[in-house]
């Protein structure tokens, strides 16, 4: 059986993106449960530990974004 790269990019990217959404869903569940728990322990500090999280949560976001970008720009160059 012949696999062409185009093949291939069509296994690979619903695994991929599966697996870095899964990765993202795991990780800001992590981040956000952390951060509340640390909110609950000390409220005082809730404002500096929420613009952490924001800030943590937005960049597992970006990595995600380019996990589905990534195979795009990757068809491109398989497609010349």
């Amino acid at each position: 059986m012949n696999l062409s790269p185009q093949i291939l990019m069509a296994i690979a990217y619903p695994l991929g993106l599966g697996l870095a959404a899964l990765g993202s869903g795991l990780g800001l569940g992590r981040a956000v449960g952390a951060a509340m728990e640390a909110m609950g322990r000390q409220p005082s500090a809730s404002g500096s530990i929420q613009t952490a999280m924001i800030i943590g949560c937005a960049f597992i976001e970006a990595l995600t974004i380019y996990a589905l970008i990534a195979p795009f720009i990757a068809m491109l160059s398989f497609m010349k």
